[in-house]
């Protein structure tokens, strides 16, 4: 039998349905685990001292822990946003899917670490493969705690790349679903019309499985490996798309060299590839997200930065500025090629239905002040397509590399599919990590 830092969502599912294990037994290993990582990974902002034995209830997900975003409202536990401001603020209730987590009979295992305001200001995380390079963010500690093998599912928040980013960064998948499949009442805000709230998970099985449960309501199709194989099969696809982007010449050797080999890897295994430009100018998506980002966050954090200057970062008080900067003609001109973007993608990239990308530039970078640059994730975010980053291989120093691939807008469960058998060409090996560093 797997131990709990090395087993899926799904394996721990079926090992609890079938009374293999016991659901106290699970929460026991993950917190031990924490214990021996958390000196020096410092993944969660907030770890209940001890676990009440009537707090675990029937359910798909009795006996999962699962790592909570602290911008994600939770009253039994604090939510501070990642800020001071909020340092010790308990909510009046649940969010919307951290509700759903308990009724699913899950275990809210801990708030993780989250940059302020799931902005650029980072939190205390390291990178679990290496803990002199950032994790990435603003889902620092939910992308590493899943790493780590500390739980096997942890809810993030994606508003430019703070999923996609960090689960390349940290050999882990993440998942982002398409634009307003998942309520984000209770999560706190950054953009709106941005904002999106997703998934960390050991595999790309795992990311269907929470997908069924919290979009589609589909309790009894993760129950059993049998019912799960009638629900969820990988699929291969005819074709995909294959977009560079002009931003392909920045990205690092290790990269580029890992997402050439992937495509080789895919072409072999009989996919046709094509490849296309990107629906218009990379650069203007990115300036359309960021006008997006900067109008709609200035109006929401202008009033905070101004009453708390001392307690904000001057990266919060930056982001600020630069949206009030934003005119009301920008901003609705970003809004309207949103639109025209999202819906035009399925004609720009036919007759593929799924398009292979970058994640991020490279691997982590070194250091901890900076979480890297998200400007590979920003496109698709915009279009608030399905994405997702599963891992593909490591650079020369050993530090994950990830590829992304994106679906057509609420089609994620074909996007899904599609990954799923890209994952097993990839043929990823996970590596535990060691207890210390």
């Amino acid at each position: 039998m797997a131990s709990q830092h090395s087993r899926t969502l799904l394996e721990t599912i079926w090992a609890v349905q079938s009374k293999a294990v016991l659901p106290g037994s699970v929460i026991a290993e993950g917190r031990a685990r924490a214990r021996a990582l958390e000196p020096w990974l410092r993944a969660f902002y907030h770890l209940p001292d001890e676990d009440k034995p009537d707090m675990i209830h029937a359910g798909p997900l009795a006996g999962v822990g699962v790592g909570v975003k602290d911008i994600i409202a939770t009253v039994d536990m604090p939510t501070t946003n990642g800020s001071p401001i909020y340092a010790g603020f308990r909510p009046a209730a649940d969010a919307w899917i951290a509700d759903r987590i308990k009724a699913f009979g899950g275990v809210i295992f801990g708030k993780t670490v989250t940059t302020e305001f799931a902005w650029r200001h980072p939190g205390p995380t390291v990178n679990p493969w290496n803990s002199a390079h950032t994790p990435g963010g603003s889902s620092s500690g939910s992308a590493a705690c899943v790493a780590a093998g500390i739980v096997p599912l942890a809810l993030g928040t994606q508003t430019v790349g703070s999923i996609i980013r960090p689960a390349a960064y940290n050999g882990v998948v993440g998942y982002k679903p398409s634009y307003g499949s998942i309520p984000r009442d209770g999560v706190h805000p950054l953009a709106d019309s941005l904002d999106h709230v997703g998934f960390f998970t050991r595999d790309v099985a795992d990311a269907a499985a929470a997908f069924a449960l919290f979009v589609d309501g589909l309790p009894d199709h993760v129950v059993s490996p049998s019912a799960w194989r009638g629900h969820f099969q990988p699929k291969a696809p005819q074709s995909m798309a294959v977009i560079r982007t002009g931003l392909w010449p920045e990205a690092e050797a290790a990269q580029r060299t890992d997402f050439e080999a992937q495509l080789t890897r895919l072409r072999a295994a009989g996919v046709k590839l094509i490849d296309f430009d990107p629906p218009c100018d990379a650069a203007l998506m990115v300036e359309a997200c960021n006008a997006i980002l900067g109008y709609e966050a200035a109006r929401f954090y202008g009033d905070l930065v101004m009453r708390h200057p001392a307690q904000t970062s001057a990266r919060l008080q930056q982001l600020v500025k630069d949206g009030t900067a934003v005119n009301e003609a920008r901003y609705r001109a970003a809004l309207a090629l949103q639109a025209q973007w999202r819906v035009g993608l399925a004609d720009w990239i036919a007759p593929c239905t799924a398009i292979l990308t970058p994640p991020a530039m490279g691997p982590a970078p070194a250091g901890l002040a900076e979480t890297g640059d998200a400007r590979f994730c920003a496109p698709w975010t915009l279009l608030g397509v399905p994405a997702m980053a599963i891992p593909s291989g490591r650079s020369p120093s050993g530090l994950p590399l990830g590829l992304q691939i994106v679906g057509l807008f609420n089609q994620d469960w074909a996007m899904l599919e599609t990954a799923s058998w890209v994952e097993t060409v990839v043929g990823w090996v996970p590596r535990s990590i060691p207890a210390r560093q």
